[in-house]
């Protein structure tokens, strides 16, 4: 069988079986395409052997790929083959011998939780349609009063979500208005391979959303692409991750001195606050949908991180 077409058959399983996120489907299908570039035309499955795989993995380290990127693409063909030989397609599974990269595991970024508040601050300023002058405007009582910013009500609900739930941006742009609980304050996320979960939120994010809901999503929701989706663009659609990033960086990147944040960091600051502000790890394991203790712990060595600087700063015998 051509490598292409096995490829597409693993690929659909893994969506039907595992439920695998469509990124992660994306990624391990330009990873295998990227395999098949690399080997002479017309070789099928059964050809591909393990001196084959590690020449494609050196080239991709020459070529200075990530570690990340080699790691992955190290993981889509361990899967790959792996379910080759299963169906009978290869003799003998020439993944099991592949050796992936070491991850070089760095840490964070985080805000701190004094930027942050400044960043909101700001956002729910403009939303309100407060703008810094250097003397008071002078009322007209006969104007017309300023119609409300939609799209800054819905910035602003973005960053609250996104910094008061921990929620991925997949799972805040893939909210319908049905899986908002105002009354409980909750959110019922879809997170990593299709699993539900219930997040809360807090008070600011609730004044944000109620805002949103009140005076941005009524004027947004301008077609029949609206649908239910709980965040809408400037056009009407359900608001995308990409325009997510853009708002998170331009707004965000400032305060923690970086070209480019994305919306993890608001996520990754929420943990962190969480954890030094009390709250226990399996907590914090649930709020954020990981499946594995081992993922959130990475949490605990940001805030021992701070602890040492602030020690290191501050004590006289440090």
């Amino acid at each position: 069988m051509r490598i292409a077409e096995a490829v597409e058959e693993w690929l659909g399983e893994l969506a039907r079986v595992r439920r695998l996120s469509p990124a992660t489907i994306r990624a391990y299908r330009a990873d295998l395409a990227d395999l098949e570039a690399a080997l002479p035309g017309g070789t099928e499955v059964a050809d591909v052997d393990l001196e084959r795989l590690r020449e494609w993995l050196w080239r991709a380290t020459k070529r200075g790929d990530a570690r990340t990127t080699i790691a992955r693409r190290t993981a889509a063909a361990h899967g790959f083959f792996a379910w080759a030989h299963d169906k009978g397609l290869v003799p003998a599974d020439p993944g099991l011998r592949l050796a992936a990269p070491k991850r070089g595991r760095s840490l964070p970024r985080v805000a701190t939780a004094d930027a942050l508040r400044e960043v909101l601050d700001a956002m729910a300023a403009r939303a309100e349609g407060i703008v810094a002058r250097s003397e008071p405007p002078v009322a007209d009582p006969g104007a017309p009063a300023e119609p409300p910013d939609p799209v800054a009500t819905r910035d602003r609900a973005v960053l609250e979500l996104l910094y008061g739930a921990a929620v991925r941006v997949s799972e805040l742009c893939g909210l319908d208005l049905d899986d908002v609980d105002r009354g409980r304050r909750t959110l019922r996320v879809t997170g990593k391979g299709a699993k539900e979960r219930v997040v809360p939120y807090g008070a600011p994010a609730e004044r944000a959303l109620d805002d949103y809901l009140l005076r941005g999503r009524p004027l947004l929701a301008t077609g029949e692409g609206s649908g239910r989706a709980l965040l809408l663009g400037a056009r009407g659609g359900r608001l995308g991750p990409r325009a997510v990033y853009d708002l998170v960086s331009r707004t965000l990147g400032p305060a923690v001195g970086a070209t480019a944040v994305g919306p993890h960091a608001l996520r990754h600051s929420a943990a962190t606050h969480l954890l030094d502000g009390g709250a226990d790890l399996r907590s914090v394991q649930e709020l954020l949908g990981h499946a594995s203790l081992g993922t959130t712990q990475i949490y605990t060595h940001v805030s021992s991180e701070r602890l040492a600087a602030a020690y290191r700063l501050a004590h006289p015998r440090a």
